[in-house]
């Protein structure tokens, strides 16, 4: 029997300075800590093999952008989810996948309450954010900065 199990197949592929990899995630075990090492291992290989720029506060910060998406896709959806990681330019974007097609909405700020900040922890990080519907489920895609703003230092080399 060859090739891995339909659920942790994946792609990456370099064209340019555009790389991209993507992952299907079971919604039970260790999902979460899967897709944030994936996203690692993701970003060291752009970064050793493409030459391209990423700061330890992108991989950082992606880091948390997946686990805070694949978080929710988890607790709110059945079923597996999708991981696409894709690098642009100097932005890397995170896109999860799931089959709820009900669209997250940011809670306005409480300083009180308990839990229930990922979104805004997202949208904190993100050069960009989208939630959009898909023909079944929903995708929500967040763009994270390779490089570190000017006086937060510099590119890992």
């Amino acid at each position: 029997m060859a090739g891995p199990h339909p659920l942790e197949e994946d792609e990456t592929a370099l064209d340019g300075r555009s790389a991209h990899f993507t992952v299907a995630l079971a919604a039970d075990g260790p999902c979460i800590a899967q897709a944030r090492h994936k996203a690692a291992t993701f970003l060291g290989h752009a970064q050793a093999e493409h030459d391209l720029p990423v700061s330890q506060r992108a991989t950082d910060l992606t880091q948390l952008v997946v686990s805070e998406l694949v978080t929710n896709a988890r607790k709110y959806a059945p079923g597996p989810i999708l991981m696409t990681l894709r690098v642009t330019g100097e932005t890397v974007e995170v896109s999860v996948w799931d089959s709820d097609p009900v669209l997250p909405v940011a809670r306005a700020a409480d300083a009180g309450r308990v839990g229930q900040h990922g979104l805004e922890i997202v949208m904190a990080v993100a050069q960009s954010f989208e939630a959009r519907r898909e023909p079944v489920g929903k995708r929500i895609s967040v763009g994270v900065a390779l490089l570190d703003a000017p006086g937060l230092g510099s590119a890992a080399a």
